[in-house]
């Protein structure tokens, strides 16, 4: 009986493509060997896209494990990671122990995108949230990929959610590690000027890493083997003409075109799309065809027990509709066997759009009554999002209102913010048509960031338009859509002026606080002075400690000082109150580096420290990565980056451990200072540039930038350095200035102007920084740039062109310089070395001026800077004559060398050779004898002196405990240092003493009996 209409439409043979399965084979290849690969695949409807993805899926499969997902159309709604919960779950059925071991740990947060793994996690939502879960797939798969190539494929990108499209983006952009390969397919003729795939495409052209393949028609002879393979016979060379013609050789259209004529059916046939779409549906019997309009309506994919729950035919009569369909290349069963989708999806939008009004939505309602009736039909992860889909499309508000937040509570938990917006603004839609009783029965799911309940019970209190409101709000600043965002939040605000309520006024002015700086409008202060006033004199509350908490932050980043401590503190207290107990932690860290900033360094470090215990210990993960950021850098600000690289490194894990890319590009950025001050430029060069590439926002990225530009300028790469200060200066903006930014960025861009020899222009920085002034806490920024500007007068003394202005640029500079705060030996340093600048540019130096800034710097772990005040020395001895003066200024000048060399600070060494050659020296050493003496100290040419303060040095002494020893004077045992460095030839104390140690100049039991006693912590 259904012979007539079993059709072979499709070709056994796969015809042309060759030079795309090429590329495609040559990405497995480079993937198989450790490079992962990145392909987008776009062509019309029709072309013959999936058919390449499935002979290219297939072939691959014998070297690598493929795992495949779709996007899924729901009438207009994707389903939040369709094709990644698709692929992923593939992927745990192939490979179950690598993939549960790649994902160990990360269950809670990866079940987002994997239900079948648990329970996703709970807690706070933030802005990290969609970024964290994509850095925690990424890393998924380049661990799964570590061992096993794996083919990742998404078709049907131009249906994809927003999530998904975002989420594609990373994975484009950040994965470099692993034998992965992903492919992307999508409708070229879809994607129009203002379709939501054609910024990721053109964003996507940008990267170098991504290869994209546009799928071209059939040629007319392939279209003559195309339809050979489906005539399993040679056509007419006149039927391939006609065919070729009317299909334009689109692969889908050649398929119904030769079906048709084969049935005879081809005659008469107008050149209507739709009609060529739909001649075979229409010679389907009756019944075959009303579970076709079924299945249209139902999605991408639509289970069989569903289909049989709407169609309500006997189960005979169901099946063999089913058959006839299938039989006809109609519809095809699932890979999973469970369910029936269109063969191609242009058939289905065919009939979809055939359906008459009316019918759509009685469709949609029969969907959204059967899956009410019976939730399993569907898969548990997708029935709330479906059910919400099939009540709005059958327009019925009182229905669809409840299932549609429904569907926004299970978008925002699997961080689909975007959706969920969309789900809140579909809500906001249906509010006025909802009766009464149903928006009344209607409960907040929860109050996202401390919205204010307004002392309400909420499981009794009503869900309000405000409160919806409140949601899409965030909702839209945590997925990138801050313009829709702010809209919301500015109609909220004059919904408000009707109805005061201070609080929830407030709560909506930090928002929009937020989204101001986020969107490069301001630095959001305005707004933040708002919800002040708003709540001063109220009771407290989350909403008001959260208001002084944020006032507190912004207030230590822009302008520190007593309201910002007096903040931070009513912060805390106000947490305290109400069991606030995040803002409470965030406020007590803002606080502790206020503390530090004022001089109360070590309580402003414990309470820091504490801090970050606390939140480790209570998983309050965004405040601990906020903690690894700021506590190492109060360290550093008081020049213990020392103590603050074992931090700086437990925080990088910390971050990765937890997706905090914003944290990590920070902390990244602090560690690449750190150790640039310790002389390590090499590794702090390459976490500079991993700051750049990891950072989510675009200021975390631009102080890797910015670490960048100073390393450069050191160097002595001008070119390099301008192009990083302006990566720095485009990452940052103008909307949102920062002392911590801006001094630093003045800093740079004063020493590119000085070594370029523009005076004004070093003026010009000068003066813009003088003018901002130096609020508590940015000494740390303004010591090398104060620095930085009396060296460059102090060069440009004699150059005709500096004399203008002078005494009053020097004059600013000695006022700025007694005014600034000296807290800490690094900067006690700084000033001594700043004075001496501002002495030299008057002509007034000394020798004895610049052997007091290198006494200071030796006490300090500062290769460079040590390198660069040596030298200054070693120009004043010279300056001063004498034969003693002239050889220790050469043993200074080889340790600056040595330094220089080490680091590959070109500058220095330029600066270095030119004194030397003026002063007609030799700083390379005649090669040394073997050190095979009995005594390999009298072999060094070391004194009997310099072998007592050797010994001390080992030991752990600092220049003052040595003096002490000895009974010499610190600048005294400072000389025989740089004496001791010079004769061994190393640029260092520790070098010193590894050498020492090497030879074994002074026995173990010496150096116990010297240190006994002694805590050297």
């Amino acid at each position: 009986m259904l012979g007539p209409v079993e059709t072979r439409s499709v070709s056994p043979v796969f015809v042309g493509r060759a030079d795309e399965l090429d590329t495609l084979n040559d990405a497995l290849a480079r993937a198989r060997a450790g490079e992962p690969q990145a392909l987008l695949l776009g062509g019309e409807a029709g072309v013959g896209k999936t058919r390449l993805v499935e002979e290219f899926a297939t072939a691959a499969g014998r070297h690598a494990v493929v795992a495949v997902g779709g996007c899924v159309e729901i009438g207009a709604d994707g389903l939040p990671f369709a094709p990644f919960s698709t692929a992923l779950r593939a992927l745990r059925d192939a490979l179950p122990a690598q993939f549960a071991a790649a994902a160990q740990g990360q269950e809670e947060e990866l079940a987002r995108l994997l239900p079948d793994l648990g329970e996703a996690g709970t807690g706070r939502h933030d802005e990290q949230d969609m970024a964290r879960l994509f850095e925690l797939t990424a890393r998924l798969l380049e661990r799964i990929a570590a061992d096993h190539p794996v083919v990742l494929v998404l078709e049907d990108l131009h249906w994809a959610d927003a999530s998904t499209r975002h989420l594609l983006a990373y994975l484009f952009r950040t994965l470099r590690a692993g034998r992965l390969l992903v492919l992307a397919s999508y409708r070229s003729d879809d994607i129009h000027r203002r379709h939501p795939l054609r910024p990721l495409l053109a964003e996507l052209d940008r990267l170098r890493t991504v290869r994209r393949i546009e799928l071209a028609r059939f040629t007319r002879e392939e279209v003559g083997r195309q339809i050979a393979g489906i005539l399993a016979a040679e056509p007419a060379p006149a039927q391939v003409d006609e065919i070729f013609e009317r299909s334009d050789g689109n692969a889908f259209f050649v398929e119904e075109l030769a079906v048709a004529a084969c049935d005879g059916c081809c005659t008469g046939l107008t050149d209507s799309l739709r009609d060529l779409l739909l001649v075979r549906v229409e010679a389907l019997p009756e019944s075959a065809q009303r579970v076709a309009r079924i299945v249209a309506e139902g999605g991408s994919t639509v289970e069989y027990r569903l289909i049989a729950a709407v169609a309500q035919l006997g189960e005979d009569d169901l099946i063999e509709a089913l058959r006839a369909a299938v039989g006809a290349n109609i519809l095809t069963v699932t890979p999973a066997g469970d369910g029936y989708r269109f063969r191609h999806s242009l058939v289905r939008e065919a009939v979809a759009d055939d359906l008459l009004p009316g019918e759509r939505s009685r469709l949609n309602r029969r969907y959204a009554e059967a899956l009410e009736a019976g939730p399993t039909l569907v898969p548990a992860d997708a029935r709330v999002m479906r059910l919400a889909s099939y009540w709005y499309h059958a327009h019925d508000a009182a229905k669809a209102l409840p299932a549609v937040l429904d569907a926004s509570v299970v978008a925002r938990r699997r961080h689909a913010y975007t959706e969920q917006l969309g789900l809140l603004e579909r809500a906001m839609e249906l509010w006025d048509s909802a009766p009464q009783e149903v928006r009344s029965a209607l409960r907040p799911v929860d109050y996202t960031e401390v919205y204010p309940p307004c002392g309400c019970d909420p499981a009794t209190a009503p869900l309000r338009y405000l409160d919806l409101m409140a949601e899409a709000a965030v909702a839209g600043r945590f997925g990138g859509e801050r313009e829709r965002a702010l809209k919301i939040i500015k109609r909220a605000l004059r919904l408000l002026e009707d109805e005061p309520d201070p609080l929830r006024a407030a709560w909506f002015w930090v928002q929009r606080s937020r989204l101001v700086q986020a969107l490069a409008r301001g630095d959001g202060w305005q707004e933040l002075a708002t919800a002040q006033d708003l709540v001063r004199g109220l009771p407290p509350s989350e909403v008001h400690a959260e208001v002084l908490a944020l006032a507190a932050g912004w207030s230590m980043l822009h302008r520190p000082g007593p309201e910002a401590f007096a903040a931070a503190e009513r912060a805390v207290e106000y947490a305290r109150m109400v069991g606030a107990r995040d803002i409470e932690l965030h406020a007590r860290l803002t606080l502790g580096g206020l503390r530090v900033d004022a001089g109360d360094t070590e309580t402003g470090l414990a309470e820091m420290r504490q801090v970050l215990r606390d939140t480790l210990a209570e998983g309050v993960h965004y405040v601990a990565g906020r903690a690894y950021v700021n506590l190492p850098s109060e360290l550093q600000s008081i020049g213990r980056d020392r103590e603050a690289v074992p931090l700086l490194r437990e925080g990088i894990d910390f971050a990765r451990a937890h997706g905090q890319m914003d944290a990590e590009s920070w902390i990244r950025g602090n560690l690449s200072e750190a150790l640039y001050s310790l002389g390590d430029w090499a590794e702090a060069a390459e976490t500079a540039a991993h700051a750049t590439r990891v950072g989510h926002s675009a200021k975390p990225r631009g102080q890797g930038a910015l670490r960048l530009a100073h390393l450069a300028l050191a160097r002595g790469d001008l070119a390099e350095a301008s192009r990083q200060l302006a990566a720095a200066r485009a990452h940052y903006g103008t909307h949102d200035p920062m002392p911590q930014l801006s001094l630093p960025l003045a800093r740079v861009a004063l020493g590119v102007a000085a070594e370029e020899g523009r005076i004004a222009d070093v003026r010009a920085e000068l003066l813009r920084a003088l003018d901002g002034g130096f609020p508590l806490g940015t000494h740390r920024y303004g010591w090398p740039l104060l620095r930085a500007a009396a060296t460059a007068e102090a060069e440009a003394r004699t150059l005709p062109a500096a004399g203008p202005g002078r005494a009053e640029i020097l004059d600013r500079l000695g006022n700025a310089v007694r005014g600034l705060a000296t807290g800490a030996p690094l900067w006690q340093a700084y000033d001594q070395w700043t004075r001496a600048e501002l002495r030299r540019a008057e002509g007034v130096d000394t020798s004895d001026d610049w052997a007091q800034v290198v006494t200071a710097f030796e006490c300090l772990d500062r290769p460079y800077e040590l390198a660069r005040v040596r030298h200054r020395l070693a120009g004043a001895l010279l300056a001063d004559g004498g034969d003693d003066e002239r050889d220790r200024a050469v043993e200074l000048l080889r340790l600056a060398a040595a330094v220089a060399d080490h680091l590959d600070a070109r500058s220095l060494a330029g600066t270095v050779a030119r004194l030397a050659q003026r002063a007609r020296l030799t700083l390379t050493r005649a090669p040394r004898q073997a050190l095979a003496s009995a005594d390999p100290a009298a072999a060094l040419g070391l004194t009997s002196r310099e072998r007592d303060v050797l010994r001390l040095v080992s030991a752990g002494r600092t220049n003052r405990q040595i003096a002490e020893e000895l009974f010499i004077s610190p600048k005294t045992a400072s000389v025989h240092v740089s004496n001791i460095l010079g004769k061994l030839g190393v640029s260092g104390r520790g070098e010193a003493a590894a050498t020492a140690h090497r030879l074994g100049l002074f026995p173990a039991e010496t150096l116990t009996a010297a240190t006994a006693g002694r805590d050297l912590r």
